[in-house]
């Protein structure tokens, strides 16, 4: 197995969730329609964050890749607060990379961010 297989795998269901949640049917109202829509690329974006902390390497992207997390997550508190909706539950996000897998791991042994809670994707807004 490549390296990279992993990350390519969290970042692929992540951008996949994120077309999929994007789906979003009209409903006639222009800031619900708009804040539905761009509340799962937002979490989009983070979830390829949160992928790229898990597994890379490069201090400066690392920050970037912070960063994005947190500007995405203010996002979309600010929409979500634009229209009277609940805020997402505050989860926290990996910052450091995975460990290099060692000669006594095994499939038995899990690394305690294999757990880690990434952030939750905001349930639809019902009107």
């Amino acid at each position: 197995m490549n390296a990279e297989t992993p990350y390519l795998a969290e970042n692929t269901a992540a951008m996949d969730k994120m077309m999929a949640d994007m789906d979003v049917k009209p409903t006639g109202d222009i800031d619900a329609d708009f804040t539905a829509m761009m509340v799962p690329h937002h979490q989009g974006a983070i979830d390829m964050a949160v992928a790229y902390l898990r597994y890379g390497k490069n201090p400066q992207l690392r920050r970037v890749a912070q960063e994005i997390v947190v500007e995405q997550q203010q996002e979309i508190a600010a929409m979500r607060l634009a229209l009277g909706q609940p805020l997402p539950p505050s989860t926290p996000s990996p910052t450091q990379p995975m460990p290099a897998p060692t000669a006594d791991s095994t499939a038995a042994h899990h690394h305690p961010a294999d757990h880690a809670a990434a952030p939750a994707s905001p349930a639809p807004a019902s009107r």
